[in-house]
């Protein structure tokens, strides 16, 4: 007897070893297929700004605009949702959306054991006061992407919030990211913000000698050229080159994150380059990365990109009824379709130096509330009247209607 059920003990064991296993494999493809979509959307993205700015400096963080965007996703539906899952490559059902979104976030900060790095990830709800918010979609930005609401008077208090929002965005990438939300991008139909924050301060495995640092020409075209800090070092990388570039990959502390630069070989290539980067294209190159000593030389800098508004990008991309009063269907935040997104916010830093790099970004979604017209139109009190020309726009007449028995 003692057997037997000794026996209903172990099966019973590898039965549920066997589903946990088969659960937490489950959750490693819905990873992979997110992470997957983020780097197409990020290409996409890149494509699209790199396109816009042809000559000037760009630096996004694709990760804090994705995690942004999939909060508000989360409220979408019908036509809007499809049309965000197209621009942003969302494959997966919702609900293993959401939590491949959360499991993503968990696993990017609890990896960083070593201490080789800092990683910081923040996300936050920022709703006007008495705004009825479905409990399922509070719940899911909380539960899956730490997201709890935050409320506002964006009515009564218009800036206060505004600085408020921007202060929380301040304090969680380390003071680099100001301003966020530019003055006047808050107003008081606004209903609802949503923000991501990531912070990154790495060491580089290999550092830098700071005297090893020499000016020396960079050239911004086979004609033109500026001086610049450049650093130097020789040692074992991993690298790749073909006939069109070189790729180099930077570890930094405990190889837990790392630095990739795609350089042209020709001085003038970037756009060619620019014009076949892909997931296809970066994962090829990594397959083929070797590791050899190499002489290096990286020019030291500084940048701080944005405030700039996603806008008109994310409609160029595909993603437009989110952006149109009317159309844009975010019922699932409200259980209404008044809700639309008035503008998309990013900025970023990063600072690349002999110790390392210290990056930071952040994204708000700012999304506002349609001014319903009523189904009933009752003039049973005083009113203005206009008689216009519909051609020319004249106003003929212009009246009030103060007492209809006078």
């Amino acid at each position: 007897m003692k057997t037997k059920q000794l026996y209903i003990i172990l099966f019973l064991l590898i039965l549920t070893a066997g589903k946990a296993l088969a659960a937490d494999t489950n959750n490693r493809n819905d990873v992979n297929a997110t992470v997957t979509g983020n780097t197409t959307f990020a290409f996409d993205l890149y494509a699209k700004l790199a396109k816009d700015s042809k000559t000037s400096n760009l630096f996004f963080s694709p990760y804090s605009i994705s995690t942004a965007l999939a909060m508000t996703y989360g409220g979408a539906r019908g036509e809007t949702q499809s049309q965000m899952a197209n621009v942003l490559n969302f494959t997966l059902p919702n609900q293993k959306l959401y939590s491949a979104f959360g499991d993503l976030q968990k696993h990017l900060i609890q990896e960083n054991k070593s201490g080789g790095y800092q990683l910081l990830l923040a996300n936050a709800l920022w709703g006007q006061k008495g705004e009825p918010f479905l409990k399922e979609f509070l719940d899911s930005t909380q539960n899956y992407y730490g997201a709890g609401l935050r409320q506002l008077d964006f009515i009564n208090e218009t800036e206060r919030s505004r600085q408020i929002i921007n202060s929380w965005v301040e304090e969680n990438t380390k003071d680099k990211i100001k301003d966020l939300i530019p003055q006047g991008d808050i107003d008081r139909d606004t209903i609802l913000v949503l923000t991501n924050a990531i912070y990154f301060k790495g060491d580089w495995k290999t550092k830098f000698k700071k005297k090893d640092t020499q000016s020396t020409d960079f050239y911004l075209s086979a004609k033109d050229k500026v001086k610049a800090d450049m650093m130097q070092v020789k040692e074992k990388f991993k690298c790749y080159a073909d006939e069109k570039m070189q790729v180099l990959e930077l570890p930094y502390k405990n190889n837990e994150l790392s630095m990739l630069v795609f350089l042209p070989n020709k001085i003038e290539g970037l756009a060619e380059i620019e014009n076949t980067l892909s997931t296809e294209r970066l994962n090829d190159s990594l397959s083929k990365m070797r590791t050899t000593e190499i002489e290096i030389y990286l020019p030291k800098f500084k940048m701080t990109w944005g405030t700039f508004s996603l806008k008109k990008t994310l409609i160029d991309l595909g993603m437009s009824n989110a952006f149109k009063a009317g159309k844009a269907d975010f019922s699932g935040i409200n259980g209404r379709k008044n809700l639309w997104v008035s503008d998309v916010f990013h900025k970023a830093f990063i600072e690349v130096n002999e110790e390392g790099t210290e990056a930071a970004a952040g994204t708000a979604v700012v999304i506002v509330k349609s001014i319903e017209i009523p189904m009933v139109f009752r003039a049973d009190h005083p009113f203005i009247f206009i008689i216009k020309d519909n051609r020319s726009g004249s106003i003929l007449f212009m009246g009030r209607m103060m007492n209809p028995s006078e």
